[in-house]
């Protein structure tokens, strides 16, 4: 046995798996060590493998996927050419998407299994693939949700649209009675996951009987009506294909689905979209270990990007100043960069996380100004004075980029002490500029002029120009900022927007 564990280690090693031989286990011990029993009755002696699959890997979360990928690497099968076969009368369903579900969940798209067999063993295991999917690429029903229906109890042509609440009245699965949607929520409250996939799924969906009880699937079901509503279609259409290239083995015809065409990736590759990820399953077929160590038949040499290179040089130097340097997390919340700054989130440029799991993590800083202020706050009780800088990226919005969005590299230093310190962070900008500038084409490269600005003491506030232009700005804090972090003694900062 043990021999076997390791050769099908070696195995799941060449197909880019990793086998827990630590996690080799039965129902049988799993069941014994719980209830602290010997011998547990009536528990399977089934070994079980816990084995990671890669997250772009969705063929591979199925036992039925796992092995066909394992024997057509192995060639012990053909690797499968997938067909699309018209049903018997020559008419294939059609799913009618309305405009009320543009608010909700724009996309929906279907297919059907026709004439399969299951076993108790296929039906789980089909059932188990649908959960998977629900919990990786579907992110627990938010951006699709997957229905499976017996399409022998149901008929089309099928509607996909968004009625009121009200309107929706329907027996749930393995439920005795009807239900209006508003009455599921209640029933089911105590999951608040199974309330969010209720809101999400019941709310918009046009024919209730899909989800009820009426269209439940079984080891009778012939033909498997399967429908995913979703927020991107691009990711609804790969959560199709899994489920229904999983299973086709089991058609009385099989491998047949998607367009009666010749393709060079098959459905269920994904995860497959450029020249290298080709190249990464040629290599995994060869064998990683068969690849001979050689030396690169081209000479480079590696160097630093050039504004990585700047702001390692510049952290030296501002170290050598007597500045500590902190790390701060790029992630927080909305009042951090807004209301403890006095300043307002609309006119921030900031990202927006849109499902934080806290209220510390809500939005991408667009300044490196909060992280060190509670830094300080954090570290108050440390001798006076405090010194601290940070060079790193903020998030700022743009709308001229393909992501809406871009990183600019900031330099920002704060000096809490019993007294403001002004000339120090100004001596501290002034060593920066004597770093960063040269501009023949300016006599004077570097300069402040008087600003006004919420974050700082009026009066005590300047910007910062290099060549001309403005690159950030130097001052004392506002006394309502600095009561905001929960400091209580003066501080003055420099904040140095991109400097390249």
């Amino acid at each position: 046995e043990n021999g076997a564990d390791e050769e099908f280690d070696e195995l799941c090693f060449e197909f880019g798996l990793e086998l827990e031989l630590d996690e080799i286990t039965s129902e049988m011990d799993i069941i014994c060590r719980e209830q602290g029993n010997t011998k547990a009755e009536g528990a399977s002696d089934v070994i079980l493998y816990k084995i990671d699959v890669p997250a772009n890997r969705y063929d591979l979360l199925c036992l039925e996927g796992l092995v066909r990928g394992l024997q057509v690497f192995k060639q012990k099968m053909e690797a499968p050419r997938y067909r699309r076969v018209s049903p018997a009368n020559g008419e294939p369903q059609r799913l009618v998407i309305t405009e009320e579900t543009a608010a909700v969940r724009p996309h929906a798209v279907a297919a059907v299994l026709r004439n399969i067999t299951f076993t108790l063993e296929r039906y789980d295991s089909f059932i188990e693939l649908q959960e998977k999917l629900h919990q990786k690429v579907c992110r627990k029903r938010t951006l699709i949700a997957i229905g499976t229906h017996d399409l022998d109890t149901i008929s089309g042509p099928f509607t996909y649209t968004a009625k009121p609440p009200g309107d929706i009245r329907f027996k749930p699965l393995n439920q005795a009675k009807e239900y209006t949607a508003q009455e599921l929520m209640s029933l089911y409250k105590v999951s608040r996951d199974c309330c969010d996939w209720l809101w999400l799924e019941i709310f918009y969906f046009c024919h209730p009987i899909f989800l009820g009880d009426h269209s439940k699937i079984s080891l009778n079901t012939k033909n498997v009506f399967i429908e995913c509503t979703a927020t991107d279609l691009t990711k609804a259409k790969i959560v199709l294909d899994m489920m229904v290239t999983m299973f086709c083995e089991y058609c009385e015809e099989p491998f047949t689905d998607g367009e009666q065409i010749e393709v060079e990736i098959p459905p269920t590759r994904s995860d497959v979209i450029h020249a290298c990820d080709i190249m990464e399953d040629a290599a995994m077929a060869y064998g990683f270990n068969n690849i001979t160590r050689t030396t690169p038949r081209t000479y480079t040499v590696a160097s630093q990007l050039p504004l990585s290179k700047l702001s390692e040089l510049l952290r030296q130097d501002l170290a050598a100043a007597g500045f500590t340097e902190a790390l701060t997390f790029a992630l927080c919340s909305q009042e951090d960069i807004a209301d403890k700054l006095l300043k307002n989130i609309s006119e921030t440029r900031a990202c927006h996380i849109s499902n934080p799991k806290t209220a510390e993590f809500q939005v991408a800083r667009t300044t490196l100004l909060s992280g060190l202020l509670k830094t300080v706050a954090a570290n108050r009780k440390m001798p006076l004075p405090l010194r601290l800088f940070e060079i790193s990226d903020v998030v700022l919005k743009d709308e001229t980029k393909y992501v809406g969005a871009r990183n600019n590299r900031c330099l920002c230093a704060v000096y809490y002490n019993k007294s403001p310190g002004f000339e120090v962070i100004h001596g501290l900008m002034d060593r920066v500029m004597q770093l960063l500038i040269t501009c023949p084409s300016f006599p004077t490269p570097s300069s402040v002029s008087p600003l006004s600005d919420s974050t700082f003491f009026p009066g005590h506030c300047a910007e910062i120009f290099a060549c001309g232009k403005s690159i950030g700005r130097l001052g004392v804090l506002h006394p309502s900022v600095i009561n905001h972090f929960e400091l209580t003694m003066p501080c003055s900062a420099l904040d140095i927007e991109p400097f390249l």
